[in-house]
């Protein structure tokens, strides 16, 4: 799109960044929110990568330093931002800013100071016609009950953002969100990423520089376990015997420049496991010393067993690795208790999860188990998932972008010119 005036949707998580335009289903860029560069360059001898030179398939990212404008779930770094966005509008969108609008999706609670570094970003580097700011929440909000009406014709809902950077517990109504009852964990999808590489260094291979891997491995891998005593029993067993067992291939630079499973149909063998129940055999009651003995790795690969479902488990009980954090599960009791009694029934029947760490399998169900023990009896909980968690918050956005009463909602540049950013920002309710 290169001419007439467009809304651009821009949804600028700490991990990938998904833009678009008002209307459209889907998103037309789903990058990383970064720049990295190839070790062993000085500053002037290879230019930065941003958003989507990371994803083509010539890029070996092994090692890469990576630069991130978002840290702790906030903007710290405009120039960065500056870099990514200008490689995502030029040329992936293709659009002129000073011929458009602005929806961003903003982390809650921000603070002045970063919203007025955002607002000059906006209207003084790219010269967007005008800006509206919206949350994750009512967003996600608004996309659910636009796709399925019948599902949703009570005004309140609890979601759940599973994120890069934090995970929030957030009760919406009438697609407004309750700032006063969010609740938040200080973990998401990085600390989990973090975390794996501490366990596969520890344990196997030094990977705590590849961010960009580790978080590939995470999300082919990793699931979360509906009975954890039982499944790291099964994870000591032998070789032959462990069904949680794979491998994860890191890239050579020559033959293959992008990390992948070993084995596909192995790493899946957890999933044919009964979801109850004991094992039928002790350990080692049928193992031989020769199934026992540690099979072979290349150099250029590390194997997985229980870390693949002790990584999600942080989300559930954090306590277990000394964070002192509430799980999941009370987060979002907390955050319904903080309501008005007579909305706690209809938000516990309408747990609506996003973010991408809600991706694990068996997420939900697992979910489901911890809040029933939680909630009133007489309460139902009902949780649902969204077609794509990951896009879930560019799609409401999408929807608000084409809405007839859009354009009252935006501050334009005359206006952020003339009284400033502190001013213009109470029209977002921030």
């Amino acid at each position: 799109m290169t001419g007439g005036s467009r809304v651009v949707v821009i949804d600028n998580g700490g991990g990938l960044l998904k833009a678009g335009f008002g209307g459209d289903k889907d998103p037309i860029a789903v990058v990383p929110n970064c720049i990295a560069k190839s070790p062993g360059s000085n500053a002037n001898s290879k230019k930065w990568l941003a958003a989507d030179q990371l994803q083509a398939q010539d890029v070996d990212v092994t090692g890469m330093t990576l630069r991130r404008p978002i840290d702790r779930g906030y903007l710290i770094n405009t120039e960065v931002q500056r870099e990514v966005w200008e490689r995502v509008l030029r040329s992936l969108l293709q659009v002129d800013p000073t011929n458009s609008s602005l929806l961003l999706v903003e982390p809650q609670f921000n603070p002045p100071g970063l919203q007025h570094a955002t607002d000059e970003l906006v209207f003084e580097e790219f010269g967007f016609n005008s800006l509206c700011v919206a949350d994750a929440p009512s967003l996600v909000r608004l996309y659910e009950a636009s796709r399925q009406p019948s599902l949703f014709h009570t005004q309140c809902s609890l979601v759940v953002d599973c994120g890069f950077s934090f995970t929030h517990a957030s009760p919406v109504l009438q697609n407004f969100t309750l700032n006063y009852a969010v609740r938040r964990m200080d973990l998401g999808g990085k600390a989990l990423t973090n975390y794996l590489k501490e366990l596969v260094s520890y344990r196997s291979l030094n990977v705590m520089d590849e961010t960009l891997l580790i978080d590939d491995a995470k999300e082919k891998l990793c699931f979360v376990s509906l009975d954890v005593p039982r499944d790291l029993r099964l994870a000591s067993l032998s070789f032959k015997d462990n069904p949680f067992r794979c491998s994860y291939i890191l890239p050579d630079g020559i033959t293959y420049k992008k990390g992948f499973v070993k084995d596909l149909d192995e790493a899946r063998r957890y999933c044919s496991l009964p979801v109850e129940g004991e094992l039928d055999k002790k350990d080692g009651d049928s193992d031989t010393v020769k199934d026992r003995k540690k099979p072979e790795l290349s150099q250029n690969e590390f194997a997985l067993t229980n870390e693949r479902f002790l990584v999600p488990e942080m989300l559930f009980h954090p306590i277990d690795l000394g964070m002192n954090q509430a799980g999941l599960a009370e987060c979002i009791v907390r955050a319904a208790q903080a309501c008005h009694p007579y909305i706690q029934p209809v938000l516990y029947q309408s747990i609506i999860l996003t973010g991408g760490s809600t991706l694990f399998p068996r997420f939900a169900e697992r979910l489901q188990r911890e809040l029933r023990p939680l909630v009133p009896e007489e309460y139902q909980v009902k949780i649902i998932s969204q077609e794509n968690p990951i896009l879930g918050v560019w799609r409401g956005g999408s929807v608000l972008a084409s809405s007839p009463d859009f354009g009252s909602m935006c501050v334009t540049k005359s206006e952020y010119e003339e009284m400033g950013s502190a001013r213009c920002r109470r029209r977002f309710f921030h």
